[in-house]
């Protein structure tokens, strides 16, 4: 903030923020550090695996894997939104980041976000409908109808991106330039605007609880049917290899949505909390990380396509 020739404040627009990540000092640092790199490079290694596992092995090529091979590529571009920048953090002493990039940063993390909240969805329609109708399975699911749903995903996460962007950064940040959080996201930038942030509030926990519920909806509704006609089968193998399929699913659901409501979808989410970085480090890094081995330790598919990708590397 200025004080122009009339008299008068003005705001000066920011060309930076200064992100203030976990508090402590170099030690601390340090570790998180370390932390960080191991969740990040998990994260890497384990989603690129299924991304090539899936499109390697012609077993895998069925709608079910599609979606996992999406879900695992979001999984991978939205921990690389947030992690290299705060790595960089950890050893250095300014933690500055540009207007625009934070400006970048919150979109394609908002647009990943919300893209996998939409892929979750979709992932159960696709056990509900395999497990429920199979016999109509191979036409409603057919590759263009997998290809509209998940397009669909990344449009809607990309529509929330814009909202929540364009409406946070037209506000003006004239009290500090220093962000309570190791990224850029909505709450923390909020919380250092100086105008009335109402309609930003109304907007982050409207559309963000709309999305949230509405999805969460279709999971449970999806998966109370699953459940239903898995309870009424005969055959005990084939009623654990279902539940074991879609209880892979249930906890990553479980872990994403969980983490994503308590930031997002409740009134006084843009309150300040230290707690609530704790809780970003879940669905920004663990998450990814764990994504992969949920899907890969519990399904029996992916773990002989592993093996036989391996046999294949070993052979040449």
């Amino acid at each position: 903030m200025s004080i122009a020739k009339n008299g008068n404040l003005s705001v000066r627009p920011l060309q930076e923020f200064v992100l203030e990540d976990f508090e402590g000092g170099s030690q601390t640092q340090a570790l998180l550090f370390a932390l960080f790199l191991v969740l990040y490079m998990v994260a890497i290694l384990g989603n690129l695996t299924m991304i090539v596992v899936i499109t390697l092995d012609a077993r895998l090529h069925s709608p079910m894997y599609f979606f996992l091979k999406n879900l695992s590529f979001v999984d991978l571009c939205y921990s690389s939104v947030i992690a290299p920048k705060a790595l960089a953090n950890f050893l250095s002493s300014s933690k500055v980041i540009t207007f625009a990039g934070c400006a970048t940063q919150l979109f394609f993390f908002s647009l990943l976000a919300t893209s996998e909240a939409f892929l979750l969805a979709v992932m159960a329609y696709d056990r509900f409908m395999a497990i429920c109708s199979p016999l109509l399975y191979p036409i409603t699911m057919r590759p263009s109808v997998c290809a509209c749903l998940v397009l669909s995903s990344y449009c809607g996460g990309c529509l929330n991106s814009i909202l929540q962007t364009s409406f946070t950064f037209t506000l003006p940040f004239c009290n500090s330039n220093h962000i309570d959080h190791f990224f850029c996201d909505v709450p923390p930038l909020i919380q250092i605007a100086c105008a009335d942030t109402t309609i930003n509030e109304l907007l982050l926990f409207g559309i963000c609880g709309l999305i949230i519920v509405g999805t969460t909806l279709v999971v449970l509704v999806s998966y109370g049917y699953i459940t239903v006609t898995i309870l009424r089968m005969h055959s005990g193998g084939g009623r654990h290899k279902l539940f074991s399929t879609c209880g892979s699913h249930m906890t990553a659901v479980s872990l994403f949505y969980g983490t994503v409501f308590v930031m997002y979808a409740q009134p006084g989410a843009v309150q300040p909390m230290e707690q609530g970085k704790v809780v970003s480090v879940f669905y920004t890094l663990v998450i990814p990380m764990l994504n992969p081995l949920i899907y890969s330790l519990r399904n029996k598919d992916v773990q002989e396509a592993l093996w036989r990708l391996g046999q294949k590397h070993t052979a040449t």
